[in-house]
């Protein structure tokens, strides 16, 4: 029987290592269309894909100590490369059946994805350690190296797949790539582990473990039908439905969360309630079509922004959308045409922010989500200033938070713009307030006293009769109680927020 040699075996453990992390990382991305991006679905992946790996190290060391550990290398990595191919038929599978995004569902099935390639895996890096052990005064050297290598290949792993794979392929294909790769290995490393006239064993292994994955890669292939993506980028999975009765309306989805409704016919066309109530606040703060200089953090479907340039000729839009390719998916299917009074900027928004001018804006409008909730950085005390900053004396700060009982997350957040600006008030449902259900709240802020009569009569006289309620004052502090203000220190938003 051939042995592997020290460089070949180094190069395996390194190549392992970095398919475990390649697969973490691109879970994320699977997995947010069916639970969404929270802090809860990163911390579920890390933690599987550790217990896959703390597994898989235990068993991998018992079982090299009782199967001939060189000879059982080949046939794991075949193994892993087919949990691999399995994640992607697995998810399209079970992903519409989860009803919910609590912690439980998302570790639940996460690691019924995820945790049996990891631990597979994980096991090949004792049995290749058990393999280079033929001399015990170097063992330490043998161990170190050997993890070194593991390491440097997680972190290779690591940084091609958050700035080279992601960015550039679709996840089902960088798994496909990762998974057929590991079975080429895998066939390759067993032929090499045999007689050069080889055996029955080794042929018919190696025949099984193609043939399983030309099964694989067409079931994936005949699964895309399903895809719930139709365009795949680093921060989301986006898609566009057409009205059964009226193709020109669309609603964008990103990833399991409905985002933005457009009707790429008519800029006017306002269907979610949060986005009228946008709409009402601005014009009772000044009435259109007065031109106005409006800068949006957070894009998505670029609704406002386009009501706006229709509405108040003249106006200057400027949209912070952290995904460049977002911005391409809606001019495609959205029918966005941006010009110079509605300019995109891409990167992350308080970045972005940051750069802009003080009292360069009239109105700044915060609409940026990830998964159903504001990114917890744009929801702090501290970025909180900075819109102040850029906002020009007499301006206007207008805000979208989700929540539901017991609503500790807009408590926070209005708290926290509250601790910021002079002037604040709450557009929801009376509903919304008593704690009964779930629902947007829009903050308006400003360091000038609100139009409130104007603000309740249009509320009022909205056609759409959208059944929202002005909170402001004595009332206003009693909803938000002993709430917290959010910090860049402490802005536990994934914690606050409930689905």
């Amino acid at each position: 029987m051939r042995r592997l040699s020290a460089p070949v075996t180094g190069l395996i453990a390194f190549f392992t290592s970095a398919a475990i992390l390649v697969l973490e990382i691109v879970a994320a991305r699977l997995l947010a269309p069916y639970v969404g991006v929270t802090l809860e679905t990163y911390t579920a992946i890390i933690g599987v894909i550790l217990a896959g790996i703390a597994a898989g190290s235990w068993l991998g060391g018992r079982l090299a100590d009782r199967v001939d550990a060189a000879r059982s290398v080949g046939p794991l990595l075949i193994i892993g490369g087919l949990c691999a191919l399995a994640e992607i038929p697995m998810l399209r599978v079970l992903g519409p059946r989860v009803g919910s995004t609590h912690a439980t569902t998302v570790i639940g099935l996460t690691a019924v994805v995820f945790l049996l390639p990891a631990t597979v895996l994980a096991t090949v890096s004792p049995m290749l350690a058990k393999t280079m052990l033929t001399d015990l005064a170097k063992t330490g050297r043998t161990v170190g190296g050997l993890s070194a290598l593991s390491t440097a290949g997680a972190l290779l792993g690591s940084f091609l797949t958050g700035f080279v794979l992601v960015p550039n392929f679709r996840s089902r294909v960088i798994v496909g790539i990762v998974g057929g790769s590991l079975i080429a290995l895998g066939v390759l490393v067993t032929f090499a582990l045999h007689e050069r006239s080889g055996s029955p064993a080794a042929v018919a292994l190696a025949v099984a473990g193609v043939a399983i994955a030309v099964a694989a890669g067409s079931a994936q292939a005949v699964s895309t039908w399903r895809d719930p993506c139709q365009m795949e980028s680093s921060y989301f999975c986006a898609r566009s439905e057409a009205d059964a009765g009226d193709d020109s309306r669309r609603l964008l989805v990103l990833d399991d969360g409905w985002h933005s409704k457009v009707d790429i016919d008519d800029p006017t066309y306002l269907e979610f309630e949060y986005v009228r109530a946008f709409r009402i606040a601005i014009d009772a703060w000044r009435k259109p079509p007065e031109k106005i200089r409006a800068l949006h953090i957070g894009g998505g479907g670029f609704t406002m922004p386009r009501y706006l340039k229709a509405t108040r000729p003249g106006s200057d839009n400027l949209v912070f959308e952290v995904d460049p390719k977002l911005v391409r998916f809606d001019e495609r299917q959205l029918g966005l045409k941006l010009a110079p009074d509605l300019r995109a900027q891409t990167g992350d928004g308080r970045q972005n922010l940051r750069r802009q001018p003080s009292q360069a804006w009239d109105v700044v409008i915060g609409d940026a989500f990830g998964g159903q909730s504001v990114p917890w950085h744009l929801a702090t005390r501290e970025v909180t200033k900075d819109i102040q900053r850029v906002i020009a004396p007499g301006g206007l700060y207008v805000l979208n938070v989700i929540d539901s009982p017991p609503q500790g997350f807009i408590k926070a957040e209005i708290a926290t713009v509250m601790s910021v600006f002079k002037h604040v008030a709450v557009l929801s449902y009376p509903e919304a307030f008593a704690g009964r259900i779930g629902a947007n709240f829009v903050l308006v802020a400003a360091d000038t006293p609100l139009p409130l009569p104007d603000l309740a009569a249009l509320l009022a006289a909205d056609e759409e009769n959208i059944g929202m309620r002005v909170l402001v004052g004595g009332e206003l502090k009693a909803f938000v109680g002993d709430a917290i203000v959010l910090t860049d220190d402490f802005g536990p938003v994934d914690q606050l927020f409930t689905r």
